[in-house]
């Protein structure tokens, strides 16, 4: 049914504008009591095999919702309500800012993927930290706060411009993600080499420990597919340094191969998701975990677009996986149908937990 009327209806619409529409849904959803708690059960049943722990937090499963859906912290219990396990909220950065000029949201049907130059657009983190901090859960889901850097703000002056957000933004996160990967902010890949990596992260690692005495807020790190193998592992060999909770394997694209769409679409400026970033975001996750092991937790993001992609993420050594560009695609169904399909493929598995099943190919390559 929701195939048929993305066909007919969502796909004769500007995409940014579809966006808009399917949240403002969601968020109203969310509101209505007796809705909400149908359309919970309908779409978010628990499956006991499938609870997760990460960075010592309790999921009820290992699938979430990845950073650039809710960008400002306005449809978390909407989200959950929908069945993802975790929401990670962002990007948000220290001051507010409009994101690029539209149109800067595409489809790229035949590819099953999106390009977005979307900038980083959002209220900023004190209006985000102020939403959060007033938030009363519905439902309860572990919230992940996605941070990145400030457009205006020079590179050399990033890291005060993240520990701002992180000391507004810490107190209200689960976890927190520093997003130095998206390719729509001039220059903020270049803080992924590790001599502008290492002194960022640990100045937000200890802003955050600053800010949130009670307890230690995860801290993990976003990175793009596009780092050379050598850079992956620089920064796996960083975030074990540092002692980082996590690191999110993979963010966007910037490159174009392989795909179908027609050129005026594929030719457009952004970052790339969605199916095409499948293979090696999962070359990108393995050699992750071949690095790290369990030392880490790590989270596997992009072309996640069924049970089965999941189910090879977590073999290759993701503990939490999540989807974005698939959902756009699959509807409102999605995690309900990747919860389905992970406990099937668990209980037919060898293993007797999704912990046990974590990174068992990428061992099992190592060992051939």
């Amino acid at each position: 049914m929701y195939k048929l009327f993305f066909r007919l209806f969502f796909t004769r619409m500007d995409p940014e504008r579809a966006h808009h529409l399917a949240f403002r849904w969601i968020r109203l959803a969310a509101r209505v009591p007796v809705l909400r708690t149908f359309l919970a059960a309908a779409l978010a049943p628990r499956h006991k095999e499938l609870r997760t722990e990460a960075f010592g937090l309790r999921m009820h499963g290992p699938f979430g919702l990845a950073a650039g859906f809710d960008k400002n912290a306005v449809a978390i219990d909407g989200m959950a309500m929908l069945g993802f396990d975790h929401v990670e909220i962002g990007t948000v950065t220290g001051e507010p800012q409009p994101g690029n000029p539209k149109k800067r949201l595409f489809r790229l049907v035949a590819d099953r993927a999106l390009i977005n130059r979307m900038g980083f657009n959002n209220d900023g983190s004190a209006a985000v930290a102020a939403r959060l901090h007033a938030r009363v859960p519905v439902f309860r889901t572990v919230v992940g706060v996605n941070i990145g850097k400030t457009k205006v703000v020079p590179e050399a002056e990033a890291a005060a411009d993240y520990v701002k957000s992180t000391e507004r933004l810490a107190p209200h996160a689960d976890y927190l993600v520093v997003n130095v990967s998206s390719p729509n902010t001039p220059g903020l890949r270049n803080l992924q080499a590790t001599e502008s990596l290492r002194p960022l992260l640990t100045a937000v690692r200890e802003a955050a420990d600053r800010t949130v005495t009670a307890r230690r807020v995860p801290l993990l790190v976003k990175i793009a597919p596009d780092l050379a193998d050598e850079d992956v592992d620089a920064v796996a060999d960083l975030a074990v340094e540092l002692g980082l909770d996590g690191i999110i394997a993979t963010n966007t694209t910037i490159a174009r191969d392989g795909l179908r769409s027609p050129a005026r679409l594929t030719a457009e400026t952004g970052g790339l998701s969605g199916a095409p970033l499948k293979e090696r975001s999962l070359e990108v996750l393995s050699r992750l975990y071949a690095r790290v092991g369990d030392r880490i937790t790590l989270v596997g993001v992009g072309g996640i677009e069924n049970a089965e992609d999941a189910w090879q993420r977590i073999l290759a050594g993701a503990t939490l996986v999540q989807g974005y560009s698939a959902f756009v695609y699959e509807g409102p169904f999605y995690a309900r149908a990747i919860h389905k399909g992970l406990a099937a493929r668990l209980n037919a598995s060898p293993y007797a937990t999704l912990a046990e099943a974590t990174g068992a190919a990428t061992r099992r390559k190592a060992a051939a």
